[in-house]
């Protein structure tokens, strides 16, 4: 029913890259922190980068807890399910990084990500995630949901939004710049933006 893969790459690699959604999952070390799960669209957001690499754009949002995790101890896991066509369930487990706007790798990354405009978006990083363990399970329980289209409300929300704006945005929010658990999450002010 279940299998580990070494890399990411073939079947793996396809099913992943059609997938509207995923999810991420974070912990901070301590036993009782906050357990973060968040879902990830947007298409055009998310890339395969190599057989072990992959990214996705962090865009504003009411939090920034899997940054806050990432910068404490980089463990992070993403997963996908099949809504539609056979199931199948795939979890990266590896360790991620925030890659933020003044980071000199930071426009390479985003090279990456050539079919969405991150602009409108309030782009804050991207993640970069090493796989460390790779592992498909059956999806037997998962439902058939269909995909209609991708929401608009984001893009119309943070549009009008420009550094200045963005970063009081960010400000007034209780859990941007701290998470849940007092980490250090989105470090403020953002630097200039390069898109």
């Amino acid at each position: 029913m279940g299998k580990t893969y070494e890399r990411i790459d073939g079947r793996l690699r396809t099913f992943i890259e059609a997938q509207p959604l995923f999810f991420t999952a974070t912990a901070p070390l301590a036993e009782d922190g906050t357990v973060n799960l968040s879902p990830k669209g947007l298409k055009g957001s998310f890339a395969v980068l190599d057989e072990r690499t992959v990214a996705y754009l962090d865009f504003a949002g009411s939090n920034a807890e899997t940054i806050a995790h990432l910068r404490e101890n980089g463990r992070i896991t993403l997963m996908w399910c099949a809504f539609q066509g056979p199931p199948s369930i795939v979890r990266v487990h590896g360790r991620g990084e925030p890659v933020f706007r003044d980071d000199p790798r930071f426009p390479a990354l985003l090279a990456h990500f050539p079919d969405i405009d991150p602009g409108p978006h309030g782009l804050r990083a991207i993640i970069v995630v090493t796989a460390e363990l790779v592992r498909d399970t059956c999806g037997y329980a998962v439902p058939y949901l269909s995909y209609d289209d991708e929401r608009d409300l984001h893009e119309k929300r943070f549009a009008r939004e420009d550094d200045e704006s963005l970063n009081a945005y960010f400000t007034k929010k209780e859990h941007i710049a701290t998470s849940l658990d007092g980490l250090p999450g989105l470090p403020l002010p953002l630097p200039p933006s390069t898109v």
